[in-house]
C-alpha cells in the first residue's frame, strides 16, 4: 500500500524543526515516516536523513516537504529530482508553493513545481547580488571616507545566514562581510537567540 514519506531540514544546530514536523504529521505522515537532518546545507549532495528518506520510497508513495527549499536551491536539481520520483512511480508533495499545496502527481502541480522551482533559484540569486551590492558600498563608503567603513547591520548579517544556509562557504561569506568567521558565527548565534527569545505579543486585555 503507498504511503507518505515526510522530510524535514534546518541548516544550523540553532534552527528547529517543530513548525515543519507540525505541518508535515497534519498533512496525514506518520511520525515513523518522519525523517529529519538537523545541522544539513541544501546545497550539499549528502543529507543522511534526506537519504533514508529516498531509500524508503516505494512505487506510489509521495515525498512530502513543507517548502521547495528544503530539497535545496538549485532549480536544474530540483528538476532532475522531481523527474526522479516520477521515474521510481512515486511523486512529491510541497505544502506550502505558490501559496498553495502542490503535487507533483497532477499535471496542473507539476507545472506549478517547474515554475516555482525557477522562481525560488531566481530569488537566491537576486537577495546574493543585493548583499554584494550592499557589501560593495559599505566598502566604498569606508575607503572615500578614509576611516573605519561602517559597521555590519544586523539585516546584513541575516542575508549572510541565508547565503550560508544555501551553500555558500562560510569563509567567503564571512570575508565579503569584511569580519572573520569567528565574529560572523557570534553574530549569528546573538540574531538567532534574540529571535527564539523574542516575547510573544498579547491579544487578552491589559
Amino acid at each position: 500500500m503507498w504511503k507518505l514519506i515526510g522530510y524535514a531540514r534546518v541548516s544550523t544546530r540553532q534552527q528547529s524543526t517543530d513548525r515543519q514536523e507540525i505541518d508535515i504529521l497534519a498533512a496525514g505522515v506518520r511520525r515513523d515516516d518522519l525523517y529529519v537532518d538537523h545541522g544539513v546545507s541544501g546545497a550539499r549532495a549528502s543529507r543522511p536523513q534526506f537519504d533514508r528518506a529516498i531509500t524508503a520510497i516505494e512505487p506510489g508513495d509521495t515525498l512530502v516537504i513543507t517548502t521547495l527549499d528544503r530539497l535545496g536551491r538549485s532549480t536544474q536539481n530540483m528538476l532532475a529530482f522531481a523527474d526522479d520520483l516520477h521515474d521510481r512511480g512515486a511523486s512529491l508533495r510541497v505544502l506550502n508553493l505558490g501559496g498553495g499545496d502542490v503535487d507533483t502527481s497532477t499535471p496542473m502541480g507539476a507545472m506549478v513545481f517547474t515554475i516555482m522551482a525557477a522562481l525560488a533559484q531566481m530569488e537566491h540569486e537576486i537577495k546574493r547580488e543585493r548583499l554584494i551590492d550592499s557589501i560593495n558600498k559599505r566598502r566604498a563608503a569606508g575607503q572615500s571616507l578614509g576611516g573605519r567603513p561602517q559597521s555590519v547591520t544586523n539585516s546584513q548579517v541575516r542575508n549572510a545566514i541565508r547565503l550560508v544556509e544555501s551553500g555558500e562557504p562560510v569563509v567567503q561569506v564571512a570575508r565579503d562581510l569584511g569580519m572573520s568567521r569567528a565574529t560572523y558565527y557570534r553574530r549569528a548565534q546573538e540574531l538567532h537567540a534574540r529571535a527564539s527569545h523574542r516575547p510573544t505579543q498579547s491579544t487578552g486585555p491589559s
